[in-house]
This record gives C-alpha cells, structure tokens and sequence, in this order.
C-alpha cells in the first residue's frame, strides 16, 4: 500500500506529530554502532546495520535482543541496557540523519502555519540532543519524550499531551509513525494517523493490518495528503 493508492485525505490539521526513531529520522546507524561496540568487545563481530535496522525503534530492548540475544527477563539485562545506553550516548549524533524530504516538508508545513513536533518513546536526555545535532530542536513547536508523560506509546497521554500544549484538540493534529504501537496511540487518541512505510516497522510489519488512515513511501509523500493552503496560521 501506498501513498499514491489513496485519495488525498480532507485533513487541513493544524499539527503534524512526528514519531523520531524510523519516522522523521534515521537513528539506525548511531543505535547499531552501540550494540557492535558492545559486540565486539565481547570479541564478536559486528552485525550489518541493515539486521538491526528493523528493530530501532524498541531501543535499547530490541538491540539487545537482536545483539546479543538478551531479553527483559534476562537476569543481566539491566546491566546490559545501562552499557547500551552510556555507549549510545557517547555517540548518538554521529550517523543519524532526517529521512529525505524531512527538510522540505517541515519548511512546507511551517509555511503554512502549520505546527510540528515530535512524539517519541526515547527519553528527553537522549531526544533533545538528536534533534539538536539535525538542526532541528528549535523549530518544532512540541516535543513529547518518552519520560514526558507517565505513559509511553502505545499509551494515547503522549500524544494528548503534545496537543494540550498546542492547544489543539487531537482531531486537529496529525499523528506520523513507523510502528503499530504509534497507529495505536493515536487511534485511543482521537487522532488521524499515517503509517510511515519507509520506516523500522518493528516487530509487526504487515502495515495493512495496522488500521491507519494513510500509509507514505517517503517523507514527502505526506504533502499530498494535506490541504497546507486551508491551514490556520498558529
């Protein structure tokens, strides 16, 4: 499915959301590098990025699973996770990149005087200085971490939250993610939600069964889905 496949949307929304990790941008290189140092300080090999790419966005869980074969019941994972996550912070912005098109789109947006912000599982301590290192921190209108709230995705309070700080009802704003838990968040919402086909996909890959309202190939994609020109400026 595509987004070519489906009628533009009557969406004239006063927000696009972002989900960060797999949907505005590519954090895969930065997330894999600290699980192969991990790797091969143990004196095995590093895994093509490519292996662990589909699991980004479960953090710190999904790479030790995919890593090192170690799950949250492992009697270890604790000590694991908090190695994982001081050799990701160490070098969090070396690769990551926004996903082509992601430049265009938000200049479009902004244009329009539509708002955008971001709405992700990853904790503010590691959010903010990806989004920083993109040259992109200052620019969003909102930015939800996943210690925000008490509730992460697939919870709905993340994306309630951004819009109660937009003053926006959920209905207004548009929700953009490249996992099922993000589809679900903003169905519990109240929120139209496109599904990001480009993206890690996680651990549900069958994007037609996910229920969202659209799914896009690329970033720019999801201009087509807007009507920016009926946009109220914020």
């Amino acid at each position: 499915m595509s987004a070519a496949a489906i009628p533009p949307a009557p969406w004239a929304v006063q927000a696009v959301l972002f989900d960060l990790d797999g949907t505005l941008a590519d954090t895969a290189p930065d997330l894999a590098g600290a699980v192969n140092r991990m790797r091969m300080r143990r004196g095995l090999p590093a895994l093509p990025v490519a292996q662990l790419r589909p699991v980004a966005s479960a953090g710190a869980r999904g790479m030790l699973a995919a890593g090192l074969g170690v799950s949250t019941d492992d009697p270890g994972y604790a000590a694991l996770r908090d190695e994982f996550l001081a050799e990701y912070e160490s070098a969090l912005d070396a690769e990551s990149r926004l996903f082509d098109g992601a430049l265009v789109l938000l200049e479009a947006l902004e244009a329009a005087g539509v708002a955008w912000g971001v709405v992700t599982n990853k904790v503010m301590r590691y959010t903010q200085p990806v989004l920083q290192a993109l040259g992109v921190a200052s620019r969003a209108a909102v930015v939800i971490a996943g210690d925000t709230t008490p509730h992460p995705k697939p919870h709905p309070e993340p994306l309630l939250e951004a819009c109660r700080r937009l003053g926006l009802a959920p209905a207004q704003a548009l929700y953009v993610g490249d996992d099922l838990r993000d589809v679900q968040a903003a169905r519990a919402a109240g929120m139209p939600v496109v599904a990001a086909g480009y993206g890690y996909l996680g651990e549900s890959p069958d994007l037609a069964a996910w229920g969202a309202d659209a799914v896009i190939d690329s970033l720019l994609q999801l201009l087509g889905l807007l009507h920016l020109g009926t946009a109220r400026p914020s």
